[in-house]
């Protein structure tokens, strides 16, 4: 049973590194940072397009990295269309937290309806790289990206 979920992961990561969702430059986008990873020279750039009242209505990539870089990116992307600041910088604690611990907050802490569980099972299959931890960063970097973004911050290195 083990190994077929450690598959299903493999898969899903492979895919979304080979076919990622949301590859682009949204042209009404009003946030954007640049991420670099210099231990393995991912580089990406995170578009957002927030509306007045601190929505993420589209959020978008551009770059290149590793398989475990670009589908974190992907699958960023698709879960963070839609929330609040709040909820995305909720979701990148958790999935932060998936990333570096065998410990896994039950979400006590988060503000009510913070976390959407079905998003956070939908990032579950990065948490294999907390065995890795100079897989972490590659992991993280889009997350660390998106996050110096909504702060209106041009630059992030995982360094």
């Amino acid at each position: 049973m083990l190994d077929d979920l450690r598959d299903l992961y493999q898969e899903v990561i492979l895919d979304h590194g080979r076919n990622p969702r949301n590859l682009r430059r949204p042209a009404e986008a009003n946030r954007h940072a640049r991420g670099h990873n210099p231990m393995c020279g991912d580089s990406l750039v995170v578009h957002l397009t927030l509306d007045p009242g601190g929505i993420i209505r589209d959020v978008a990539f551009e770059g290149k990295g590793c398989a475990i870089s670009v589908a974190s990116a992907s699958l960023m992307t698709e879960v963070l269309k839609g929330k609040t600041r709040d909820q995305a910088t909720a979701l990148f604690r958790r999935f932060h937290e998936l990333c570096t611990s065998d410990e896994e907050d039950d979400g006590s802490s988060d503000e009510a309806g913070a976390v959407d569980p079905d998003d956070l099972d939908r990032l579950r299959v990065l948490s294999g790289v907390r065995a890795f931890p100079m897989r972490v960063k590659c992991a993280t970097l889009a997350w660390h990206t998106m996050a110096a973004a909504m702060n209106g911050e041009e630059e992030v290195s995982t360094e």
